[in-house]
């Protein structure tokens, strides 16, 4: 019946394909994945999840009527205690006034709260005016970009080409260019 092997070689997946309802359902349960491989769910409607991250180097560019004001970079930045907060390591900021001098503003760390558009920094805050050949000096500062207003709450030290200024405290208007000492406030002409 059966004489050419050519014959035999269509037998073969026709004998396969007739007898695959007794023998598929074991190969496909052993071919299906054992669990831990499943996709977790995320609900993106929770408002108290939040996104963490820490980064080599940031750059925040903060600007006034289409006029760049502020160029803020870190060394390295995190989050802070919110997801709406940038924490950061190794502040370097130059400010540009409506004069276009620049100040250049260094910190050893600082945060900058997203909504507020509130810049604080902390530990050896010192804003150098070149033109002006001013230095000041102090330990924390706030920027509040909505009020243009620079407020130091602790000691400040303000350095000229012949005076220097030591005062508990500072705040200083980039609108009007003013500056407003406070507590204890000791001035010290043609140094």
């Amino acid at each position: 019946m059966l004489h050419n092997p050519r014959n035999l070689l269509w037998l073969l997946p026709l004998l396969v394909l007739m007898t695959s309802p007794l023998w598929s359902p074991t190969l496909i349960e052993f071919l299906q994945p054992r669990g831990g491989h499943g996709i977790p769910q995320i609900n993106l409607d929770d408002e108290e999840q939040e996104q963490r991250f820490v980064m080599e180097a940031i750059a925040i560019t903060m600007s006034t009527g289409g006029r760049v004001d502020w160029e803020i970079t870190a060394e390295q930045a995190f989050t802070g205690k919110s997801d709406k907060e940038i924490g950061m390591a190794g502040v370097q900021a130059t400010y540009t006034g409506t004069d276009q001098e620049k100040t250049l503003i260094t910190s050893n760390q600082g945060t900058y709260q997203i909504n507020d558009r509130h810049l604080t920094l902390v530990e050896d805050v010192v804003i150098d005016k070149p033109l002006s050949r001013q230095t000041l000096l102090t330990d924390l500062l706030h920027y509040y970009s909505d009020r243009r207003i620079v407020v130091c709450p602790g000691k400040v030290e303000l350095r000229g080409p012949d005076f220097r200024i030591r005062a508990g405290s500072l705040e200083y208007d980039l609108t009007t260019e003013g500056y407003d000492f406070s507590d204890r406030v000791r001035v010290d002409l043609g140094i």
